[in-house]
């Protein structure tokens, strides 16, 4: 078949755009531990390129993208290795095979990537790359299959889910909490402040984050139409939203509004317009991210009263805010540009039906990351064991783990 030579090139820069998000998360992350964990949190991150690379190559394209295997559960092995790829005949999109799977690709190693906040300062560098190998194959493929896979129940099911809302947010989110649980506190925490050692560090890499998310969430449009252009306008503007409300609620509560709140408030809205970014008009995507700024803000606070140690907040974040745009979705959405705008939210005139089924494909997709992420993360700590040692961890996993320093100062 000819393909699109506009879609093509299109999907070829969102894919480097989505890439790009790996080096900003990591910088986002790193400059929120403590500096002799900054280039630990930097080579988890540069892990999870590798590990799910590799896994996504092997086995997780085929699971997630193959032909149903029967129920919407999971692909067939018809893609195993990549095999047959190339052949133009399959997957039916107006792009070549091997660009929708290296879109595909860099969604699956962003997701991995998040989970690694949970495991910050405490994470032994090589058993958190065996749990992500696990998960690459063993969750993720999954919910993506459910979700945007030839007759995954979910998408056969109509709900709407545009760029990663349940497969990317809600489940890096879950399974970030079945690890960190699993892992344990660190040491010294709640009772030890841990502030961020380099805030520009973490406002740099929100930019870049922001800038790469134009492409994660345009790019699903996987045409560069008038949908694509869309979906970019609803990301930036609940960004905005995200950041503003943050600030606003942030300065009520503490008093000042800070730097890590605008980068973590516009994080929070890019990560609720994930699933809705195509399905959003302009107003109510800043409206979305104004909403999912504040909600997130108040689930932080939510770990301290619970206790759970997620280091670097991917579930009051990444969770939280994807669950947001799913249940938004239910009230807001209308159907893309090229199918006229017919309302399918309840506020748009579609009733009710919407919002149960985002409902029920958010409790779904946030059971199996949790209960599957904590099955392997159990497994991993019994075979090999996931935590570093009492004496490593107070050192710090730079030196102990890598034999580097982030920051040498030489008089």
């Amino acid at each position: 078949m000819a393909f699109d030579s506009g879609d093509t090139a299109w999907i070829i820069t969102s894919t480097a755009l989505v890439l790009l998000m790996l080096p900003g998360l990591a910088v986002f992350y790193a400059g929120m531990v403590r500096a002799k964990n900054a280039l630990s949190m930097l080579m988890y991150n540069f892990g999870a390129l590798a590990v799910v690379s590799v896994t996504w190559t092997f086995v997780g394209f085929t699971l997630a993208f193959g032909p149903d295997a029967g129920a919407g559960l999971i692909g067939k092995f018809d893609f195993f290795g990549l095999a047959g790829i190339n052949d133009s005949s399959v997957l039916h999109y107006s792009v070549p095979p091997a660009a929708f799977v290296m879109f595909q690709m860099m969604f699956a190693v962003i997701t991995g990537a998040l989970i690694t906040g949970a495991a910050a300062d405490r994470t032994r560098f090589g058993a958190l790359l065996v749990f992500l190998t696990a998960w690459s194959i063993l969750v993720y493929p999954v919910i993506a299959h459910w979700a945007w896979g030839s007759g995954g129940w979910m998408a056969s099911w109509g709900v709407l889910d545009f760029a990663g809302g349940t497969v990317v947010e809600i489940c890096s989110g879950a399974s970030a909490l079945a690890l960190a649980i699993v892992v344990g506190r660190r040491r010294g925490w709640p009772g030890e402040l841990m502030m961020p050692h380099n805030l520009p560090l973490t406002i740099l890499g929100a930019g870049l984050l922001w800038f790469g998310w134009i492409g994660f969430n345009a790019g699903s449009a996987l045409t560069a139409g008038a949908d694509a252009a869309s979906a970019a306008l609803a990301t930036h503007l609940s960004g905005v939203g995200g950041m503003v409300g943050w600030l606003l609620l942030e300065r009520k509560l503490v008093g000042k509004p800070t730097a890590l709140g605008s980068a973590s408030g516009a994080v929070a809205g890019l990560v609720a317009i994930t699933p809705a970014a195509g399905f959003l008009d302009p107003l109510p995507a800043l409206l979305l991210g104004l909403v999912a700024g504040m909600v997130c803000l108040l689930a932080v606070r939510l770990k301290f009263r619970f206790k759970y140690d997620d280091s670097l907040d991917v579930l009051a974040v990444h969770y939280v805010g994807g669950l947001v745009g799913m249940l938004f979705l239910g009230l807001f959405a209308r159907a893309l540009i090229a199918d006229g705008g017919v309302g399918l939210g309840v506020f748009a005139g579609g009733g009710f039906a919407q919002l149960g089924k985002q409902a029920v494909a958010a409790l779904a997709a946030s059971a199996f990351a949790f209960l599957a992420s904590y099955v392997i993360a159990l497994a991993v700590r019994a075979v090999i064991g996931l935590r570093v040692t009492d004496k490593e961890e107070t050192a710090g996993l730079d030196y102990s783990r890598h034999g580097e320093s982030a920051y040498e100062i030489h008089n």
